[in-house]
């Protein structure tokens, strides 16, 4: 679904053309890893996204990705298919969203990459599908 690029000082989510055209984003987001409070794997994406879609697209078990608001903050969401792992990233106060939930087959080599002070050679450039 999404690429994710790592290096020492950030982590960039790029979206596809079509990507961005349905998450209604002009660019795909780009965090400090500074900013990363927590990484969380899951096997079942779906179950974090909390609040109203606004904007983006919302097709139950197919496919969630744009902006989520919520009461606790606003989350970027880059979600497909129901039988896929994902991963759960808080960031810091006062960053654009409050969360990131996206499904990647690359989560646990990503989760053991932003708590490491090198990027594993195999990690930079993976592409999430």
């Amino acid at each position: 679904m999404v690429t994710l690029l790592l290096d020492q000082t950030q982590l960039e989510i790029v979206l596809s053309p079509i990507e961005r055209a349905l998450a209604l984003r002009k660019h795909g987001l780009t965090i400090e890893r500074s900013a990363i409070r927590r990484v969380q794997l899951t096997d079942d994406p779906w179950t974090w996204i909390r609040g109203v879609r606004a904007p983006g697209t919302f097709l139950p078990g197919i496919v969630a990705i744009g902006t989520w608001r919520a009461s606790t903050g606003k989350d970027f969401v880059a979600v497909r298919e129901r039988k896929r792992d994902g991963v759960v990233i808080e960031l810091e106060d006062g960053e654009e969203y409050s969360r990131v939930i996206i499904t990647t087959r690359h989560g646990v080599a990503l989760a053991k990459a932003l708590r490491l002070d090198e990027v594993p050679d195999d990690l930079a450039g993976a592409a999430g599908q």
